[in-house]
């Protein structure tokens, strides 16, 4: 009976698991963890000549002082010093769902985030640029997909000053743009922090993040995915939810 009783309760968790995990609807970005906290404060604390030793040293200081209030860099010291790179793939001229545009949609949100953290930024751009019509330039997404193909990029940066990069782009065929690989495998990432960020029109993240991990190595924190539609406004409510994603990623 005690068996049959827990197979019971086994399936019932199952079966909750799918309900949660089938809705096809991308969900919203998760509140970061405290230790996604501690991972960029430990890179910021390296500027400063801190070990991770003189950093455990501080909270426990902080601890015996109090223990109801957490203590949480704010955005003006994170800025201070601070190594940080927006790097960012973008296409303009026409658009799924926004029409033709002047400014891609992940560009706008890659420059509020600049404007947000006080950071350096990167536009990575192909030699041969992608065609202005939708869908000749999705036929060519998809053929460098199936090729694993990577895009010549026109400029370089100097990705050594950098301790904590933001790496965003839109979503083609269920990916990152190729471009974006050629970008990552153009570094060494070891020691860096790498926070995703990318648009779409329904996919979410598909994925991205753990691909970026899977390439360079990095600790990857939190991404935050928007609709296209939705950056390409980037009005009040949209501000705010970009700025509470920074906020619990401590910037």
């Amino acid at each position: 009976m005690k068996q049959q009783i827990t197979s019971l309760f086994t399936a019932l968790l199952i079966g909750l698991t799918l309900t949660a995990c089938g809705s096809g609807e991308p969900a919203s970005a998760p509140s970061v963890a405290d230790n996604d906290k501690v991972a960029v404060q430990n890179k910021l604390n390296k500027d400063e000549g801190k070990t991770e030793a003189d950093t455990a040293a501080e909270n426990d200081d902080k601890q015996s002082e109090t223990e109801t209030s957490a203590v949480e860099p704010s955005t003006e010291q994170i800025s201070d010093g601070a190594n940080i790179l927006v790097a960012y793939f973008s296409r303009a001229d026409e658009n799924y769902s926004v029409g033709t545009i002047e400014v891609g949609n992940t560009q706008i949100l890659a420059e509020y985030i600049v404007d947000e953290v006080g950071a350096d930024s990167f536009h990575i751009e192909t030699v041969t640029p992608y065609p202005a019509d939708y869908d000749e330039c999705c036929d060519v997404a998809k053929q460098e997909l199936n090729d694993k193909a990577r895009p010549e990029i026109t400029s370089s940066v100097d990705m050594e000053q950098y301790d904590i990069v933001f790496l965003g782009y839109p979503i083609w065929w269920g990916d990152m743009p190729m471009a974006v690989y050629t970008f990552m495998e153009s570094y060494d990432w070891s020691g860096k922090v790498v926070i995703p960020f990318c648009t779409h029109e329904g996919s979410g993240l598909s994925g991205t993040d753990s691909s970026i991990a899977s390439v360079t190595g990095a600790q990857v924190l939190t991404a935050i995915d928007m609709r296209g539609s939705t950056a390409q406004k980037l009005n009040d409510d949209t501000k705010q939810t970009v700025r509470t994603w920074l906020d619990d990623l401590g910037f």
